[in-house]
Parts: structure tokens; C-alpha cells; sequence
């Protein structure tokens, strides 16, 4: 047996548009500003909750559960770059901006998008972005956190 090395097989792509989420195509993904290498190593946070539902009555001498509403906390840390193209994340990630963080897992990160390969796509609302806290020997970075605004597709098909 052989374990998954997630390094260089992420890559993420901030899209403005997608008809579908559960099949997001080449041509959409493509269209989208791929922020990977602008991402810090630890800074993909995408953690789902699941809620639980109180299933025990009166009667019940054990508490019993079953699941409830799922949510997500999505937040993003960049490295601030010095020119446009770099900082690129900076000034699009804006307060209110809405779009679609498209995720792609276990694939070389240079591969290119294609048919039949799993994503995840969220639908997203950007918070204000966070300015980090300066730090010797690092590189300037900010937070965006992101809202997610319905039900993500989080085995979507590349179409």
C-alpha cells in the first residue's frame, strides 16, 4: 500500500462563472485566474461541520443522534506579491465579491484541466480580506476568508 503525497497536487482556480457546478468544463476552469502558487502551503482551509439532530424522546433512557445541516469555514492565505500579476489575489478577493473556488486534489498541479477529472467547486462570497501579522523571515501574506453561499459540489465531474 502507498500513501497520497498531496505535495504539488493541488492546484486551485478562482472562476467568476460556472453554469453547473457538478461539471464544471475545461473551458470555465480555464477561464478562471489560478491562485495555487500564490496559496502558502498550510493555506488551503476548507473544513466541513455536520450538525447533529436530537433523535431521543421522552422515553429514550440513551441519547441518539442522527445528522444534521452540513457547513463549511473556507479561508485562504496568500502571499502578497509584488507586482500585479503576483498580487492578483489581493485585488480580486475583495469584501462582497462573488464567484466560485474550484479545487482539483491528487493530480499533478501542471497537468492541465480535463474531462472526467474530480473537483471540488464552492460557491463563494468573499470577507474582508486580513493583512497577516509582519513576522521575521516570512513573506507578507493576507487571509481571505470566504463565505460559502449554497451547497458546494464537492465530488463535481470536469466536463
Amino acid at each position: 500500500m502507498s500513501d497520497l503525497i498531496s505535495d504539488g497536487k493541488t492546484r486551485v482556480v478562482w472562476v467568476s462563472s460556472i453554469a453547473n457546478i457538478n461539471a464544471p468544463t475545461t473551458t470555465e476552469l480555464n477561464a478562471g485566474s489560478d491562485f495555487t502558487q500564490r496559496i502558502t502551503p498550510d493555506g488551503l482551509k476548507l473544513d466541513p461541520s455536520t450538525a447533529d439532530v436530537d433523535t431521543s424522546s421522552l422515553a429514550s433512557t440513551f441519547d441518539t443522534k442522527t445528522v444534521g445541516r452540513v457547513g463549511f469555514s473556507v479561508e485562504l492565505t496568500f502571499k502578497r506579491g509584488s507586482t500585479g500579476g503576483e498580487d492578483l489575489p489581493f485585488t480580486t478577493l475583495k469584501y462582497g465579491v462573488s464567484g466560485y473556488l474550484a479545487v482539483r486534489r491528487g493530480v499533478d498541479y501542471a497537468t492541465a484541466w480535463a474531462a472526467g477529472q474530480k473537483a471540488e467547486v464552492y460557491p463563494i462570497t468573499c470577507g474582508e480580506p486580513q493583512n497577516s501579522s509582519p513576522a521575521a523571515n516570512e513573506v507578507m501574506k493576507f487571509v481571505s476568508p470566504m463565505m460559502v453561499t449554497s451547497q458546494p459540489a464537492t465530488a463535481a465531474t470536469v466536463a
